[in-house]
């Protein structure tokens, strides 16, 4: 499900690059094929309690096979669309709202089948979005070429319509589990808490640079000097390193805490844009800092809901979550978009460096607010004890 979801969704960075280096949709600017890329991100988030609630009071089945028929759309009719505002509501809007159903309908199923390893368990679900992102961004990289950019999505609308319809309906949840505590999907009083709010701002800021990691790499391989089958194998390795860095993310967890093992990742994703990927200006270097950073790059996604639970409880995850997946609209739809305007193509030898210095902050950001985090949850719990 996350392969045919997020994964179809991460090789988006070869359409982008594809949008940008050939004129398929005349008077387009790369600022707004920038968004189309945003918009399906943010609008998985915007729909995120709505699909909740429709978990809550309907079934995870019904929210499954109704994101299930919106991408399949979405794909198919993006394969006809003549203008860029057509673009923008199949690729964008009608992806995105899709994503988000069929993200919001698994995304707790497989923690009811475990009572131990549940992160590990986690972890390796939310590889799927890796091997997808590398299996679609190697795939779309060879079908725009040879196929032509209908018949290539065209086929992932098809593809995506028969896996996730099997995978919709074999999901379930457990009979024990079927009157699992129904949380509201919003409720504003946890945005008061100091500790939520730090989560709010960790989130909001990983987001920024994890879309401008996952939207960049080839065209960033494009403007070096690589090929455009480069630049989608640059974005195949960083989905690559997701694939094996979230299992290991999640295994991690579980013995040294997740707190500790999200901070890290973020310090080690910064670590790397600044030290790294700055430098990075040949064909071995651009794989190398893809894998490597795709190890720790897409954390969030991984760790989101189990942080969310530890800080608010159990009892308000439903509305902890919800607001969570809201704040992440705002910097999944210009976090590209603010990418490509901080390019600088007049510099031949590092066109990318303010995109490359801001990702670094970013995540340096995001380490920032887990800090103070973890010193709030530290004075809570002393002050619990005295």
């Amino acid at each position: 499900m996350n392969a045919h979801t997020w994964g179809i969704n991460a090789a988006y960075g070869v359409f982008l690059a594809y949008y940008l280096s050939s004129d398929v949709f005349p008077g387009t600017s790369s600022l707004e094929y920038a968004f189309i890329g945003g918009l399906s991100m943010s609008c998985a988030m915007l729909i995120a309690p709505l699909a909740t609630f429709l978990c809550q009071r309907v079934s995870h089945r019904f929210v499954l096979n109704l994101g299930t028929i919106f991408e399949t759309l979405s794909l198919i009719t993006a394969s006809f669309v003549k203008t860029d505002w057509q673009l923008f509501l199949s690729q964008g809007v009608c992806f995105g709202f899709g994503m988000g159903l069929c993200f919001c309908g698994s995304v707790g199923i497989t923690s009811y089948w475990f009572k131990k390893r549940r992160s590990l368990v986690n972890g390796i679900a939310s590889a799927g979005s890796g091997i997808g992102g590398l299996v679609y961004s190697l795939a779309v990289g060879k079908m725009i070429p040879q196929m032509g950019f209908p018949w290539a999505m065209r086929t992932l609308g098809i593809l995506c319509f028969v896996i996730n319809l099997a995978c919709s309906n074999l999901l379930r949840i457990p009979s024990h589990s079927a009157t699992a505590s129904k949380g509201a999907p919003f409720r504003l009083s946890v945005v008061l808490r100091l500790d939520y709010v730090l989560l709010l701002g960790w989130a909001f800021l990983s987001a920024l640079g994890y879309v401008v990691l996952l939207f960049s790499m080839p065209s960033f391989s494009i403007a070096i000097g690589l090929t455009q089958q480069q630049g989608s194998l640059a974005s195949a390795l960083l989905n690559l390193g997701q694939a094996i860095g979230r299992p290991a993310v999640g295994l991690l967890s579980d013995y040294y805490g997740r707190f500790n093992v999200a901070l890290v990742a973020s310090l080690l994703t910064s670590l790397l844009s600044f030290v790294l990927w700055i430098f990075v200006d040949s064909l071995g270097l651009t794989y190398f800092f893809s894998i490597a950073v795709g190890l720790f790059a897409g954390t969030l996604l991984a760790v989101a809901a189990p942080l969310a639970a530890e800080v608010v409880g159990l009892q308000d995850l439903g509305a902890g979550l919800g607001i969570l997946w809201l704040t992440l609209c705002p910097p999944t739809t210009v976090a590209e978009a603010i990418a490509l305007q901080l390019r600088d193509p007049s510099t031949s030898s590092k066109p990318y460096l303010r995109v490359q210095l801001f990702t670094g902050f970013m995540y340096l950001g995001s380490a920032i607010c887990l800090a103070f985090l973890m010193l709030e949850k530290r004075r809570k719990r002393r002050l619990t004890q005295s």
